[in-house]
């Protein structure tokens, strides 16, 4: 008992100074995270794979009071891969039910509703059950006027899909144009495709967080993340504290970025 308040009272010193060495900025615009690790939190506390993705939820709830505080205005937050379908067919009902429950919550969370959050999904949501779609819909409408923080689910998404879905977009509204395949292909800029991905007017990810320890991207937001500034770090997303968001922030702030130059 007395080495856990030891414990807290000195993570609470820390996170104070590390916030004051932070004050100054710069802060990133646009804050990509990969929520990675659930099942490998539940398993060690001897917990299931349903109960690890439950603590993840609450996790993003705190994640985003966070950026709150630092004033990041968009934040992506990879919650469902197009892989994961594959996963067993009871995990995978269990987390469609979470993402129909969280979208309900968000729609009349008081914290959302107070910071004027908006949120948009991003990915393949017709491969998404019908009561899924509807209740991502309905969130992204009720939120749609918002002026505050956007928030990005990326649900049923993969990088190579969005790259697949941006061509054929390009391709089709060239078509609608009446624009021949042969001047479609030469007028092809990044800026044009860029333009057909998921969330084309929206400007690429900065700063990138991956939990878990696992030390790659999997293909999140593959197009986007070109120059993007990277974080991994051990912790399993349930397990993701406040200090860990704070040192992550710490991190961004000695990178150069260059863009290559």
């Amino acid at each position: 008992m007395l080495k856990n308040l030891i414990k807290s009272f000195l993570y609470a010193v820390y996170d104070v100074r590390l916030q004051k060495r932070l004050a100054a900025g710069p802060f990133p615009k646009h804050l990509g995270v990969i929520l990675d690790g659930n099942r490998r939190h539940a398993k060690a506390l001897g917990l299931s794979a349903g109960d690890g993705h439950k603590l993840g939820a609450k996790k993003v709830r705190s994640l985003l009071t966070w950026c709150g505080e630092f004033q990041i205005p968009v934040v992506t937050l990879w919650v469902f891969s197009t892989q994961n379908f594959s996963r067993d067919p009871e995990e995978v009902k269990t987390l469609m039910q979470l993402f129909i429950d969280q979208a309900n919550a968000m729609k009349t969370d008081e914290e959302f509703i107070k910071n004027d959050i908006r949120v948009r999904v991003l990915g393949r949501r017709d491969d998404l059950p019908d009561d899924v779609k509807r209740a991502l819909d309905d969130l992204e409408s009720t939120t749609a006027n918002r002026k505050g923080m956007l928030v990005q689910l990326a649900l049923a998404y993969g990088g190579r899909e969005e790259i697949v879905d941006a061509c054929k977009n390009y391709i089709l509204e060239s078509h609608k144009q009446g624009i021949s395949m042969p001047a479609a292909a030469e007028q092809i800029t990044e800026e044009a495709l860029s333009k057909q991905m998921y969330n084309g007017e929206v400007a690429d990810p900065d700063f990138i967080i991956r939990t878990s320890g696992e030390v790659r991207l999997s293909g999140f937001l593959l197009w986007q993340s070109a120059f993007s500034e990277y974080y991994f770090l051990d912790v399993n997303w349930p397990g993701f504290r406040r200090v860990d968001f704070l040192r992550a922030l710490r991190s961004f702030q000695t990178r150069q970025r260059r863009f290559g130059k």
